[in-house]
């Protein structure tokens, strides 16, 4: 049996789809609130994270500290 890379798999499944599709996949995920959609999620935040200058990380992490923050509350 093929061993099978989540990321290339995650990569290869939404290259052809356009912005549309992917808000769609994503915005479906987070309304299910599916745990099986959670590793492709963290492949999505990788990107989002490998490709961020410093000013774009810093504003993710703000988003991610009030969030935390709020669920504390």
């Amino acid at each position: 049996m093929e061993d099978i890379k989540i990321r290339d798999y995650i990569i290869n499944n939404f290259q052809d789809d356009d912005t549309e599709t992917i808000k769609k996949a994503i915005e479906e995920s987070i309304k299910e609130q599916d745990e099986v959609t959670l590793p492709g999620m963290g492949v999505f935040f990788e990107i989002i994270w490998t490709d961020a200058n410093d000013e774009e990380k810093e504003k993710i992490l703000e988003v991610l500290k009030n969030r935390f923050h709020q669920k504390k509350s």
